[in-house]
């Protein structure tokens, strides 16, 4: 069957087609941008389910689903602000990506820079005791993030005791030898600014005696913010020059 020439076609009939695909831009155009509700962001599944649907790579079914994840907030063309995403679940999600890859460490970076990065303190929150709470189970490796979140709680969050606690808990559990002298000793120079002084002294008298800080320059350091800790007891006033 041979096919017609444009030009055969009646014009009724082609300005029929061009009034339509006018109206139906117009009609795009009119209407409002899709949205993804953050409600829409499921609960997690079991962990049960997870491995049985990694088919033997759970490793790869975690990239995925942190990738899925991330790419939540573009859903349907627009962007859903992080804080607007429902915490509850998204860290039942962090958490079962860890779960099927605990040598991952995309999922708390992501904890610890990215969704604690929000106006909404109690989401920060959130967020930080997640880190927290991973980190313990794996502090040699881990440490990095609690760290952020100790920096995060001091800064932003104004908490010095939150602070404390994570940086006690790097000194206390991250004992590997790639965990760097500054990490251990975050919780000495937290305790000054919250002007405890003598327990600050305690500290770094530990370190001193303890025999593990090898390095002249650390050993100089650490006898230095000790003398300036000791002169600010003395005056009862005062901090040391950072």
């Amino acid at each position: 069957m041979a096919e017609r020439r444009l030009t055969d076609v009646p014009r009724v009939v082609l300005a029929a087609l061009v009034v339509g695909l006018a109206l139906q831009i117009g009609l795009r155009n009119s209407l409002p941008p899709p949205r993804a509700a953050a409600a829409d962001l499921a609960p997690a599944p079991s962990l049960a389910s997870a491995r049985l649907a990694a088919l033997g790579d759970p490793i790869a079914l975690a990239k995925l689903l942190m990738l899925r994840l991330q790419a939540f907030d573009y859903q349907a063309g627009s962007q859903t602000p992080y804080q607007a995403l429902d915490y509850d679940r998204l860290t039942q999600w962090l958490q079962l990506i860890l779960w099927l890859d605990p040598n991952g460490q995309y999922p708390l970076l992501a904890a610890s820079r990215v969704y604690a990065d929000v106006p909404n303190e109690a989401k920060q929150r959130q967020m930080l005791d997640f880190v927290h709470r991973q980190f313990l189970a794996d502090p040699d490796r881990r440490w990095p993030w609690l760290a952020h979140a100790a920096a995060i709680a001091k800064h932003r969050l104004k908490d010095l005791p939150l602070a404390r606690r994570y940086a006690a808990a790097i000194q206390q559990y991250a004992r590997g030898p790639n965990v760097p002298l500054w990490a251990k000793q975050m919780e000495i120079f937290i305790l000054e600014d919250m002007d405890e002084l003598e327990t600050a002294r305690i500290m770094i008298g530990g370190f001193l005696a303890s025999g593990t800080i090898v390095d002249p320059a650390e050993i100089r350091f650490l006898d230095q913010r000790l003398r300036e800790i000791e002169a600010r007891l003395k005056r009862g006033s005062g901090k040391p020059k950072s």
